[in-house]
């Protein structure tokens, strides 16, 4: 294990710039437009399928102005296919009325204006920061929050909040946007909830849960 959390940081940001020098949000969009849409459509739903939903979607309605002026009918046929498609619905609608009424129909950068759009919470308003914006903000979603717990990033962090500001402090502000894909991707495809791919994974020499997993095999 590491002897302090700055060579834990460290040997994590080390392993994650050789194994994913490229570390990007799988979801498909050309502006910040299409990005709030596909990621207030993520919520609780794979990527790939928001992926499916997205063309379609941006076919109907290309801008703010066009969702505006839907009906959440129309905007629930199209999306209907993903989790909680009648929330979603009302929220598209919501947040489409709130950009051309508040913000000229640009999608704001700051993350509390975000927080205005229905449809957006704190995780998704850091979501459009970071990776439009690439401003130095750190969503946590339930990979983040499940990976930055089990290597040991965070202390003692029982809330998404809490990770986020643990994360924030530690890692180097120019890296925090790319840190958080390193994050969720590690926790998509290694670092998995009922199965985590150990012996796939490079931080076990660090990682606080395999520590756990290897003294209790040892008993």
């Amino acid at each position: 294990m590491m002897n302090s959390k700055k060579e834990l940081y460290r040997f994590v940001i080390e392993y994650f710039e050789k194994t994913r020098p490229i570390a990007e949000t799988e979801l498909h969009y050309s502006n910040p437009y299409e990005l709030l849409v596909a990621v207030i459509l993520s919520a609780q739903c794979t990527d790939k399928r928001v992926n499916l939903i997205t063309p379609n979607f941006f076919k109907s309605f290309p801008d703010a102005v066009s969702l505006a002026n839907a009906s959440v009918e129309d905007i629930y046929k199209i999306i209907k296919s993903c989790s909680y498609p009648n929330s979603k619905a009302k929220n598209l609608l919501g947040m489409a009325k709130v950009l051309m009424t508040e913000f000229n129909g640009e999608v704001p950068s700051d993350i509390n204006l975000l927080q205005r759009l229905p449809g957006v919470g704190r995780k998704t308003a850091n979501v459009i920061a970071s990776v439009v914006f690439d401003k130095p903000a750190m969503a946590v979603d339930t990979h983040v929050f499940r990976v930055a717990n089990r290597i040991g990033l965070v202390s003692n962090a029982k809330t998404p909040l809490a990770v986020e500001r643990q994360l924030m402090e530690n890692f180097p502000l120019e890296l925090i946007p790319k840190a958080h894909h390193w994050l969720i991707l590690h926790g998509r495809y290694v670092c998995t909830a009922r199965k985590p791919k150990c012996t796939e994974c490079g931080l076990t020499l660090v990682c606080k849960e395999y520590k756990k997993i290897s003294k209790k095999a040892e008993k």
